[in-house]
């Protein structure tokens, strides 16, 4: 199969291109290779690859930016996506569109989860882009599959877990406070490029959750991973109202992977066993990175 990754330089796009190279003709492009806000670089793209499938990892990802960069959100967002929606119903092919736990408001009791049947309402300006971006593929591809995952990590670019470590190896090292009321399910771009393949050999479509089983909160997951890691630390728990950001973050984002069970399809792992790989594939050349 064909597959184009859109933001292969990214995150996630960065292991997509790594495991689906091993059974599929890949083509990476980034933002150095065409402007996904504007339908003509698209097309051209399509055009020149011809994809089967697309999938659509690129996304303007800092999500308190997105409360005062509204305009550059909302392009990359929402109109980047429905970009490569048109583009598939003119010359065919499936759009695999990434999204995101920040649909939901967070007001549902700890810990259930959300179901991929609930109703977003999104409560910051990055989660509307998302949900907007949901609802533009929907109405405009025949044959789309929107993936909503959380709170997710790999080894390329910025996350949680690199500025843990990063704060942690301060010398003399800080107090690290973190936020100890805000839950959901770190997700290893590794494992969700996994089970995005398998779920492409399962020529799926609609809406499916695919992030790590279980949860825990910013804080425990700091913890866990620095001490994963080996790494002396002082992290101090604390609560939303302590640590105030522009943008507010839902206090629950748990997300259940019902329709990929209910296919027979979830690869998706304990976070903490994807934690243990993670910390056992990267810990050396991570902390030589931070040092």
């Amino acid at each position: 199969m064909r597959v184009m990754i859109a933001g292969g330089k990214g995150q996630l796009g960065t292991d997509c291109t790594r495991v689906l190279s091993e059974n599929h003709d890949v083509f990476s492009v980034d933002i150095d290779e065409a402007d996904i806000t504007k339908f003509s670089d698209v097309e051209d793209l399509v055009k020149k690859f011809n994809p089967d499938t697309i999938i659509n990892c690129a996304a303007y990802t800092q999500v308190d930016k997105c409360e005062t960069e509204k305009a550059i959100a909302w392009k990359v967002n929402v109109d980047g996506p429905k970009n490569f929606a048109l583009c598939l119903e003119k010359h065919g092919g499936r759009l695999y569109h990434i999204s995101s736990d920040y649909i939901f408001d967070g007001k549902r009791n700890v810990p259930d989860p959300y179901l991929e049947t609930d109703a977003p309402h999104p409560v910051s300006y990055y989660g509307t882009t998302k949900y907007e971006s949901e609802k533009a593929v929907r109405q405009i591809s025949h044959r789309h599959v929107i993936i909503r995952t959380s709170w997710m990590y790999g080894a390329q670019g910025h996350n949680f877990l690199k500025t843990m470590l990063t704060l942690a190896l301060q010398h003399p090292p800080n107090e690290i406070k973190v936020v100890n009321d805000q839950f959901g399910s770190p997700t290893w771009s590794h494992r969700l490029a996994f089970q995005i393949e398998k779920m492409i050999d399962a020529n799926v479509q609609g809406i499916y959750h695919a992030s790590a089983e279980g949860y825990c909160t910013w804080y425990g997951l700091a913890v866990y991973f620095l001490g994963k890691m080996g790494i002396t630390h002082k992290v101090v728990p604390c609560m939303s109202e302590e640590y105030p950001t522009p943008a507010r973050r839902p206090t629950n984002s748990i997300l259940e992977n019902q329709q990929l069970k209910k296919r027979g399809i979830n690869v998706m792992k304990p976070w903490q066993e994807d934690i243990d790989q993670f910390v056992a594939d990267f810990r050396e050349h991570w902390i030589n990175q931070a040092s």
